[in-house]
C-alpha cells in the first residue's frame, strides 16, 4: 500500500546527490523530532508549523540538511514553505517540511525555486509518483523503506542509513492514515509507537534533522487500540529496514534483555550492547566474542553481576553461550547462527523487566562511505 493509495498526491525528483519531494493532502498532523541539542532549521520551522495540528502539504529536500546555518537557515526553511504554499494554494504555516544531508551548508534556494514547480506539476496518485517521492528523499540509502497496515489503513515511507542512534526517531519518516484521529490523539499514539525507532542504532550518532510525521486524512473510523498496535508494528518494520540498510551493513541483529531490576536498566543494557563498536565488528566477522557483550553490560550503568545468561538465536537455531555466569563453550555453533540476521538474548537474573534494541554490524564499507560523504 503506497501513500498514493490513501489519496495523497506526491512526487519527487533526484539530480545527483540532491532531491526535492512534495506531497499534497489535508489532515490532522503530529510529529516527533530529534533529541539533538543542535536542531536543524527545518526541524525548528516544522515544529512551529504543525503546532496548529493541521497541514495541507509537505516539502522535503535531500543532500543538504540546512543544519548549523543560523538565522539564514531559518529563513531558507521558511522560504521552502512559502514556495510550496504558493504551489499548493495554502498558507505557508500549513506546510510541513524536512531536510536531510550535509550539515553546515546553505541550501541552494535557486535550485529549489526552479525545481519546485516541476515537482508540483507531476503530483499524482500513481505508484510511480509514490516511488519518485520516496527516491527523492534518499541520501546514502541503498533502498526505499516502506511499511503499511491494511488493517489500520496506514502507509509509511522513510529514509535512513547513517547517523542512526537510539534517541527518538533518527531518520525522516512520513506516516499517513485514512483513520480519523485528532492531532492530540496522533501525538499520544506516535510517542508510544516510535519506541522501536528509539531502540535503533547504526553508528551511535544522533542526527540534527530527525523527523517523524503522522498525518490523519480523517476518512474512516478505526478503533484506537487497533491503530496503536498496527502503528507500532509499522514503526518496527521501518526500524528493521533502516538497520538492514545501515551504511555498509551486511546483517542486522536484535538485542532482547530480560530479568532486569527496573525498566531503565533493561533499556540501557539493550542500547549499550547494540551500539558497542566491538560487538558490531564482531558480528560483521561472525565472531561469537561474547566477552564483548559481557563488557558492554558491565559498563552500561545498570545494576548487574556476573550471573548472566547470553543466547544467540535465529529462526532455525538457538545457542546458549553463557548460562548464569558459566561458559558453555559452544562458540563454533554460535558462528553458524551469526552468519545471517540473528537475535542476542540476555537474561540479567535481577528482576522482571525487559526491553530491546535493534542494530547492524559495522563493516569496512561503513568507513569508506563516511570518509567520502561530503565529497
Amino acid at each position: 500500500m503506497e501513500l498514493t493509495d490513501l489519496g495523497v498526491l506526491c512526487n519527487g525528483i533526484k539530480e545527483g546527490k540532491f532531491g526535492l519531494a512534495m506531497a499534497k493532502f489535508k489532515g490532522a498532523i503530529a510529529g516527533v523530532f530529534t533529541s539533538n541539542k543542535i536542531k536543524a532549521a527545518p526541524v525548528i520551522v516544522c515544529k512551529e508549523n504543525i503546532s496548529s495540528g493541521y497541514a495541507k502539504g509537505l516539502i522535503v529536500n535531500s543532500g543538504n540538511a540546512n543544519a548549523f546555518t543560523g538565522e539564514k537557515g531559518i529563513e531558507d526553511a521558511k522560504e521552502m514553505c512559502r514556495i510550496a504554499s504558493k504551489l499548493l494554494n495554502c498558507n505557508e504555516r500549513e506546510v510541513a517540511l524536512a531536510s536531510t544531508g550535509v550539515i553546515g551548508r546553505r541550501l541552494d534556494m535557486d535550485w529549489i525555486k526552479r525545481k519546485a514547480p516541476e515537482v508540483f506539476a507531476g503530483l499524482g496518485k500513481s505508484k510511480e509518483c509514490a516511488e519518485r517521492f520516496s527516491n527523492a528523499i534518499r541520501t546514502t540509502d541503498k533502498f526505499i523503506k516502506k511499511a503499511y497496515s491494511e488493517k489500520a489503513k496506514i502507509s509509511a515511507v522513510a529514509k535512513g542509513a547513517g547517523m542512526i542512534a537510539p534517541n527518538l526517531a533518527t531518520m525522516l519518516c512520513f506516516i499517513f492514515t485514512t483513520a480519523k484521529f485528532e492531532s492530540g490523539e496522533l501525538y499520544e499514539m506516535l510517542k508510544k509507537a516510535v519506541k522501536p525507532l528509539n531502540r535503533l542504532t547504526v553508528d551511535g550518532d544522533t542526527s540534527t534533522n530527525d523527523t517523524v510525521l503522522l498525518v490523519s486524512l480523517g476518512k474512516e473510523k478505526v478503533e484506537r487500540y487497533v491503530f496503536e498496535e498496527e502503528l507500532e508494528r509499522v514503526c518496527y518494520s521501518i526500524a528493521k529496514q533502516i538497520a538492514k540498510d545501515g551504511e555498509g551493513a551486511t546483517k542486522i541483529f536484535e538485542v532482547f534483555v530480560k530479568g532486569a531490576k527496573n525498566e531503565k536498566d533493561a533499556e540501557i543494557v539493550a542500547k549499550t550492547i547494540a551500539r558497542s563498536l566491538l560487538v558490531k565488528t564482531a558480528i560483521f566477522g561472525s565472531d561469537p566474542n561474547w566477552g564483548r557483550i559481557v563488557s558492554a553490560i558491565g559498563y552500561s550503568g545498570a545494576e548487574v553481576d556476573d550471573k548472566i545468561t547470553i543466547v544467540f538465536e535465529n529462526d532455525e537455531k538457538s545457542v546458549k553461550l553463557v548460562e548464569k555466569g558459566f561458559i558453555t563453550g559452544k562458540e563454533e555453533e554460535a558462528k553458524e547462527v551469526m552468519k545471517k540476521d540473528f537475535r542476542i538474548i540476555v537474561d540479567l537474573h535481577k528482576g522482571v523487566y525487559e526491553d530491546f534494541a535493534i542494530g547492524c554490524d559495522l563493516s569496512y564499507e561503513y568507513v569508506k562511505i563516511n570518509s567520502e560523504y561530503t565529497t
